[in-house]
């Protein structure tokens, strides 16, 4: 053994690349973390993992070889290098094993080194945010994250969509919840004041401003200039919620379509979704198995039947008639007016539908100020996808065009006309029909491989009282 690393970058073979050999291979060169050290009378086993792919390669070091020179240097959790033959293994359960000639440590470890055993509870790898994508859970979900945000770009792109970078800062609260990060440059302690009020216009952008809860009101300005756009990255929400489904910070997959309406709105977010499922059934297969056998099982057989899914339209006048007529007796009422819960939506979807569907035109008093005004003058042309076990997924809606509506309904909800000239200018000149939804990234990966917090699919989730990582 030496410390002088072994291989450049350049010479290095990933354990995804080795196992996908066909013949066997002398000179290989490896880098990787141990992952177990199992030692005999004359042989030691390593078990490396460079995070390509979920399978680790088993690592043979003989007694007597130059490799096995201080070998018990080599702990669980260390960093090494690693060259010799690549072999069929005489194992069950793996095809090839490397026999070492040279091992370099490149990084040690000790005895708290606190991923020493196979499982640990996902609540205790939340704890160490810092080493759990070494674990194998936390690997699978972020390849296929990886997988997964490559195929958000690649679905649009083939599309014929065109990206844009929306601002993390605004000045506008898109759902008008009121639940924003505020981003200032003013002495915290002492603000500047008049009558008991803080004087914004002495900020560093002269207005009150936060962080960006949506990106989709600067998304319809582009969709007036190339038609169809979408948005992918990081949205905020101050809300001091600690459940499974919230997080403060979280990535939106936002598209919108000039000359669109609601039903253009359905078979895009349908051919979407369907689109990342396949992706993912096509790409993440070795993952997606670790997922059916450990964390959901049916996982595979869900995303295979949604994949081939028919998805059904209901409006949600409907829906609350059916809903009524179940039988069922849920928690919440089921009353027109009031919105449906997560109970209602999987009853609807698992129950009533047998399938993913699409709940339409929903009373306007629940749903968001943009949206446009159906000719009973009292729903909106809104959408929400919803798949069985999980309720809602998707939501969206056309987009009123018409400038007097619009403001009509800024007032109703107390929002000052003022405040969104910007954004009524496109209702002025050149305004056309325009539609789009919203996808929360998180809320697809929890879908995908069946994790059932939102603070698993996510690097560094960002939490009332945790922002530590």
């Amino acid at each position: 053994m030496n410390n002088r690393p072994l291989t450049g970058k350049s010479r290095r073979t990933s354990i995804k690349a080795a196992l996908a050999q066909e013949r066997e291979t002398p000179g290989v060169h490896l880098g990787g973390w141990v992952r177990t050290v199992r030692g005999g009378k004359e042989l030691t086993f390593l078990e490396l993992n460079d995070g390509s792919c979920f399978a680790s390669l088993q690592v043979v070091v003989e007694e007597n070889s130059p490799a096995a020179n201080d070998i018990a240097r080599i702990g669980t959790g260390a960093c090494i290098e690693v060259t010799g033959d690549l072999v069929i293994s005489p194992a069950s359960g793996q095809r090839w094993e490397l026999k070492a000639a040279e091992i370099c440590l490149l990084g040690g470890t000790d005895a708290d080194y606190p991923l020493q055993k196979k499982r640990h509870s996902l609540e205790f790898l939340r704890t160490i945010a810092h080493l759990r994508p070494r674990s194998n859970t936390f690997g699978a979900v972020f390849r296929v994250r990886n997988a997964l945000s490559f195929a958000v770009h690649r679905f649009f792109q083939e599309q014929g969509f065109l990206y844009v970078q929306t601002p993390i800062i605004t000045a506008n609260d898109c759902e008008g919840a009121g639940e924003m990060f505020r981003v200032t440059t003013l002495d915290p302690k002492t603000p500047p004041t008049k009558d008991g009020e803080i004087v914004w216009g002495e900020d560093f952008f002269g207005e009150k401003t936060g962080l960006t809860v949506s990106g989709q009101l600067q998304a319809e300005l582009f969709a007036t200039a190339f038609s169809d756009v979408y948005t992918f990255g990081p949205t905020f929400r101050a809300e001091n919620s600690n459940t499974s489904r919230h997080v403060a910070e979280f990535w939106m997959i936002e598209p919108e379509m000039a000359f669109a309406d609601l039903g253009d709105n359905c078979r895009l977010a349908e051919n979407f979704f369907r689109y990342m499922v396949v992706h993912a059934l096509e790409n993440c297969a070795e993952d997606l198995k670790f997922f059916n056998d450990r964390i959901e099982k049916g996982l595979i057989d869900k995303l295979e039947q949604l994949a081939g899914a028919e998805f059904k339209i209901v409006t949600y006048t409907e829906a609350v008639a059916l809903l009524q007529k179940s039988g069922q007796k849920f928690s919440y009422a089921v009353e027109w007016g009031l919105d449906l819960q997560s109970e209602h939506e999987r009853w609807l979807t698992e129950k009533i539908i047998g399938g993913p569907v699409f709940v339409i035109d929903y009373p306007a008093q629940i749903k968001a100020f943009y949206m446009r005004r159906n000719e009973d003058g009292h729903t909106v042309a809104a959408m929400d996808m919803l798949v069985p076990r999980v309720g809602e997924i998707i939501g969206g809606s056309q987009r009123e065009e018409r400038r007097e509506f619009l403001e009509a309904r800024m007032r109703e909800v107390g929002i000052s006309p003022e405040s969104l000239s910007w954004y009524l200018d496109i209702r002025r000149w050149g305004s056309c029909p325009h539609a789009g939804f919203g996808l929360g990234f998180e809320r697809l990966l929890m879908y995908v491989t069946g994790m059932e917090n939102i603070r698993d699919v996510i690097p560094f989730p960002r939490t009332p009282g945790n922002a530590r990582f």
